[in-house]
């Protein structure tokens, strides 16, 4: 890992992942979300077979490799992503899920430590605690009150399985090929969805530009491009880092949807920023 690398790849996961609002605000107004990530995941399936062959890539070397690399995938995709759809289908509002999922770096802390005896310093508890106290600032103004309680447990499903996926990757297949690695874990995570899909949804969709233009960029934007980035992170950096960097998702989100939306924020958000901000340092210092 090259010190270029180590300070590039984090800031730009984080850019490209803090973009995943904007296949979700386009895509679900025309798709029911699990058959909108079942089609992706298909996608995401055949771009990176044909990347993997084109690049003679490493398959994982035995059925043990397989199926550690499958289980990571449908923690890290399938429950998480199907988790933070479903809630926002619900009526769970973008900034409630944020808030909700932005808890997974203290509970990655406290799961490297308990499952993996990984050490976190006093000044990473601080900078871990700082990151949710901005994150918290960023998305109090687009709280709101009105949903139905209901649409928390899937959130707080999606929160658990991030959590545990990133420890179990670390933990049982750090060192997985990011081109056949990702069909290994897109590919278990496809036939559950989909599975799911079929039992609970209708099947309806409505073919328009937004959801080809949504699709295309969860697709590539997001799970080649930031899965990929997330892959390389987890082999190279301890997994406290690595969680710490989601804390400023929902801050880069903020800015992303001002630029592109028009959509606004306050100062008490600005100051949430720079709090966060903070806290990520701290923590990955």
């Amino acid at each position: 890992m090259t010190n270029t690398s180590s300070r590039i790849f984090p800031l730009l996961f984080v850019l490209l992942w803090s973009t995943g609002f904007i296949g979700a605000r386009l895509g679900l107004p025309h798709i029911e979300p699990l058959t909108f990530l079942f089609i992706r995941y298909l996608a995401v399936i055949a771009c990176m077979v044909a990347i993997a062959l084109a690049t003679r890539a490493p398959w994982p070397s035995d059925g043990k490799a397989w199926f550690h690399i499958g289980v990571s995938g449908l923690l890290v995709h399938g429950v998480y992503l199907g988790g933070v759809f479903i809630a926002i289908h619900e009526g769970l509002p973008a900034g409630v899920a944020s808030l909700v999922v932005s808890v997974q770096p203290l509970l990655t802390a406290v799961g490297a430590g308990m499952l993996m005896g990984a050490v976190v310093l006093k000044r990473q508890w601080l900078g871990l605690g700082l990151g949710l106290v901005g994150v918290g600032l960023v998305v109090a103004g687009k709280l709101g009150t009105d949903f139905a309680a209901h649409a928390l447990l899937p959130a707080t499903v999606a929160l658990l399985a991030i959590t545990a996926g990133t420890l179990y990757q670390k933990r049982f297949c750090p060192t997985l090929d990011w081109r056949t690695g990702s069909v290994a874990q897109f590919v278990p995570t496809a036939v559950l969805t989909g599975a799911l899909a079929y039992v609970t949804e209708t099947g309806r969709i409505d073919w328009t530009g937004e959801l080809f233009f949504a699709l295309g960029w969860l697709v590539f934007v997001l799970s080649i491009g930031a899965v990929s980035l997330l892959n390389w992170l987890i082999r190279y950096s301890n997994a406290v880092n690595v969680a710490s960097l989601f804390y400023l998702v929902p801050p880069c989100t903020a800015v992303v949807a001002w630029l592109l939306f028009g959509e606004t924020f306050s100062a008490m958000a600005l100051v949430g920023m720079g709090i966060t901000v903070a806290g990520v340092y701290l923590a990955r210092k």
